[in-house]
């Protein structure tokens, strides 16, 4: 008998995350590993009067082709796959490796063309041309990353998705009012003073809408405003399954230029040139979630860790305002909760990881 909170969670990806309607062609892309949630993802939409569309795969990064495939081809996606892209009306992604690393034995050259091949579909998600969410499934890989068993896992992210989401998008609206209402924010932290601009750019609340579990507020900075220094000293920056510790990054006007960490520094280099909007700073995300408290080692959960700010080269999102064009999209966690500050137009809000009641307050008075 399958545990009620599977049929939970997929009736809430598929009505709140999606809202799916009747008629829509709805793609489900994961791996074996995740066939309960799979199947009670295909059964919802079903119900709802849509087509489930699966797409199945067994790595959900590299794989085969991705190792064999002259790199020409690897870049564009196959005329099929790019109309399913082009003609769904909404997308659900489950995230299930069975190798926490996979991708990690790949090329730059070849994890950059893998990048490129998502282009058309990164084209619509970026723009949420149409509704997409990634979702987590509980899988030993994971769980050991993350020093739990895989039971304790799996309770882990049932407590972070199966919340009050209408309760938590309303608080977590109170915060996106401060920085909505800011020109300048200031992020303060151990080896860390970064200024940048949000003038003109409206946050966006993930209030399980985009990925699952939801709990942050994000934005996409003005590309030319970033000055400072952020280091990532609390955690390892992740990215194809690479560990880059203590990452450091220096900023002018937008862009990188110096960057250093304790392990990895060459791979660290190497993506940011993977093209000319990699040295770019994509978005500005504010976790928000309480039911993380600790780091994973797998970025859906991390940057949602309340107290913990995390910043994006590459890609920005076009729904906030963002220009800068890239195919990467790297998140990076910096934890707040340990003697670090936020500053919308320069009054603290944010202390230690908790924030000020009277800036929240005071921004919902003001939006009233």
């Amino acid at each position: 008998m399958r545990d009620p909170r599977i049929d939970e969670y997929a009736a809430l990806l598929v009505d709140r995350s999606i809202g799916v309607q009747p008629g829509w062609q709805v793609l489900v892309r994961g791996n074996h590993v995740a066939r309960p949630l799979l199947e009670a993802l295909l059964e919802q939409i079903a119900r709802k009067g849509a087509h489930p569309f699966l797409q199945l795969t067994f790595e959900q990064v590299g794989g085969p082709v991705a190792r064999a495939a002259p790199l020409e081809l690897l870049r564009e996606p196959s005329p099929l796959q790019r109309r399913v892209w082009e003609e769904v009306d909404g997308i659900i992604t489950v995230w299930s490796p069975e190798d926490a690393h996979e991708g990690n034995d790949l090329s730059e050259e070849r994890k950059t063309a893998l990048m490129q091949q998502l282009g058309p579909m990164r084209a619509r998600t970026m723009t949420m041309e149409i509704p997409w969410v990634i979702a987590e499934w509980p899988v030993q890989s994971l769980a050991d990353e993350a020093g739990m068993t895989l039971e304790e896992y799996g309770e882990f992210i049932y407590d972070a998705v199966l919340r009050d989401w209408d309760a938590e998008a309303e608080r977590m609206r109170r915060i996106a009012d401060v920085f909505d209402a800011a020109d300048e924010v200031r992020i303060v932290g151990e080896g860390t003073d970064l200024t940048l601009s949000l003038a003109g750019r409206t946050g966006a609340v993930d209030d399980a809408h985009v990925n699952m579990p939801g709990g942050e507020v994000f934005y996409s900075p003005v590309e030319d405003s970033a000055n400072g220094v952020v280091e990532f000293s609390e955690f390892p920056g992740v990215f194809f399954g690479v560990e880059v510790e203590g990452a450091r990054l220096v900023f002018e006007n937008g862009r990188v230029v110096d960057s250093s960490a304790r392990t990895n520094a060459d791979f660290l280099a190497q993506t940011l040139d993977t093209d000319p909007g990699a040295r770019g700073l994509g978005e500005l995300g504010i976790g928000c979630n309480p039911g993380i408290q600790r780091f994973m080692k797998h970025v859906g959960f991390d940057e949602k860790i309340d107290g913990t700010i995390h910043l994006a080269l590459g890609a920005s999102y076009s729904f906030t305002g963002g220009k800068n064009e890239s195919s990467i999209h790297w998140d990076i966690v910096k934890d707040l909760r340990n003697g670090g500050r936020l500053y919308a137009d320069g009054e603290l809000v944010q202390e230690n990881g908790r924030w000020i009641a009277e800036a929240l307050e005071l921004s919902s008075s003001s939006t009233n």
